[in-house]
């Protein structure tokens, strides 16, 4: 104490300079998320949680999203379109994998190209089944040309399944990955952590300050408030416990942030199996749902009716909220008409995720109100995604996929609903095939008018973003354009 208040004194008179110790500046990050990816993959695993921890962070694209949901250059500086046929990119200077070779025109070619193997488990390989062929006249140039037209590529690659890979070490990415980012894996600890550090070859457009991460997985919410609490934790992006939100707001340690995602919370039906291939049943279900009910149990209300798989943050979303209000009336009816005026059983097989398990139990006391008895199954991860994923043995599931562009899961009959709409599968080509801005912006607003119509989901709300942070730490999306978590934009002040 002596010697500080000397050192005070003698800086006011101009007399000395006295070194005193300074705390050194923090550059680790302790970040808690509630799902554990089965993988590391994000070309061949489905779950966003995959992408949660690996985009942006090991994994880069051709193509990227800012916090604001636009397009930006990635592993691409630059790009041209000709007619949304033909597209060249060209490939940043200096890339480096994370085992120090140098990324190349041929490693785009490899990807891509095994985006569409037989093998291949990508959700977006609808994507990658359209390019006709992909060609690199130098290592730093790859010029694709479409089948079809699509003057959406530049977003679709910006996803966490447009990951460009390494031939040499694409087949062990999934436990061990490698990739252009600004941190590279260091270890996996299942059922616990995972531990990334700085890429020092790293030359991407954020250059990051914080030099090792650890991602705790951490399921329970209240287990998550109270890493935070204890100051195990300094960054929870999507908080469980919603109804601690409000005691950490006046917090002097924490901060709170409050945005959205592009993810709508949702009843999924299996469109090919009865009584849900009776669009009469998948209206009825909408009726009898009253979303600000289940907004309100789940989310404390942070979120806002949605009527199909968009939010605002996409640039060409509608609001189609008000299609099927809440009307018992109008629920029993339909069914009646659908030949089930006492409604049916069904079961709701959903992933163990606290918002999730809220929701079912406000959804299964709501359909119980017109006679649908549903039995809420709660399956780990992986399982979910082998019995409900892969094999559609399931009746109804609750998801948010938060993943941008998730609407056109709904032009694959194949895909994990099963809706088969040859009008929709139109109206979303023809949006692909526009040639002018408006023209596109009109063609995807018709497409979410129909899939509205359709119900092939019921639509509840937007899943909102809700994450508690140490108020040093800057650099945070508010917004979730994308399942990521950049560290390389953040900071310890």
């Amino acid at each position: 104490m002596k010697r500080m208040m000397l050192a005070a004194c003698l800086s006011i008179l101009g007399l000395v300079s006295v070194a005193l110790p300074v705390q050194a500046a923090k550059d680790q990050l302790v970040m808690a998320l509630a799902t554990e990816p089965p993988g590391l993959d994000p070309t061949m695993q489905a779950s966003t949680a995959v992408s949660e921890v690996t985009w942006m962070n090991i994994f880069e694209g051709l193509t990227r999203f800012d916090g604001q949901g636009r397009i930006q250059p990635g592993l691409a500086e630059s790009w041209t379109n000709e007619e949304n046929k033909v597209f060249t990119f060209k490939l940043r200077k200096g890339v480096k994998f994370h085992d120090g070779s140098d990324l190349t025109s041929s490693d785009v070619k490899f990807t891509f190209e095994r985006n569409v193997t037989a093998q291949s488990t990508n959700k977006r390989k609808r994507v990658f089944a359209n390019m006709d062929s992909i060609e690199t006249p130098d290592t730093a140039t790859v010029r694709i040309t479409l089948k079809q037209p699509s003057a959406l590529l530049p977003f679709f690659l910006a996803e966490a399944t447009g990951a460009v890979l390494s031939p040499k070490t694409a087949g062990t990415d999934g436990v061990r990955p490698i990739g252009t980012g600004p941190y590279k894996f260091v270890s996996w600890t299942r059922g616990d952590s995972l531990k990334l550090e700085r890429f020092s070859d790293y030359s991407g457009p954020a250059q990051p300050t914080i030099q090792k991460v650890t991602i705790r997985f951490i399921n329970d919410e209240n287990a998550q408030v109270s890493a935070l609490e204890a100051g195990d934790v300094d960054y929870v992006p999507v908080v469980g416990s919603v109804e601690s939100v409000d005691a950490f707001k006046g917090s002097a340690k924490f901060k709170v942030d409050i945005g959205m995602t592009q993810g709508v919370m949702f009843l999924g039906l299996n469109n090919a199996q009865p009584p849900f291939n009776d669009p009469k049943i998948r209206q009825a279900l909408y009726h009898a749902l009253d979303r600000q009910v289940v907004n309100a149990g789940t989310h404390n209300g942070y979120g806002k009716p949605m009527g199909a798989q968009m939010t605002p943050l996409n640039p060409y979303w509608i609001d189609t909220s008000a299609v099927y209000p809440h009307d018992l009336a109008r629920a029993k009816k339909l069914l009646a008409e659908a030949g089930k005026p006492n409604g049916f059983d069904a079961n709701l097989k959903i992933l163990p995720i606290p918002s999730t398990r809220r929701a079912a139990e406000i959804i299964v006391a709501q359909l119980a109100q017109v006679g649908v008895k549903v039995r809420i199954e709660v399956l780990e991860t992986a399982q979910w995604l082998e019995v409900v994923f892969r094999n559609k043995n399931y009746d109804m599931t609750i998801l948010s996929q938060q993943e941008p562009w998730s609407i056109l899961n709904y032009t694959d009959p194949k895909y994990l609903y099963q809706y088969d709409s040859a009008e929709f599968r139109r109206l979303i080509a023809e949006a692909e095939a526009s040639k002018s801005e408006d023209e596109l912006r009109a063609r995807l607003a018709e497409a979410q008018k129909r899939l509205a119509e359709d119900a092939p989901s019921i639509w509840l709300y937007d899943f909102p973003k809700i994450g508690i942070s140490r108020k040093e730490l800057t650099g945070l999306w508010q917004n979730s354009p994308i399942p990521a978590y950049p560290v390389a934009e953040m900071r310890w002040q």
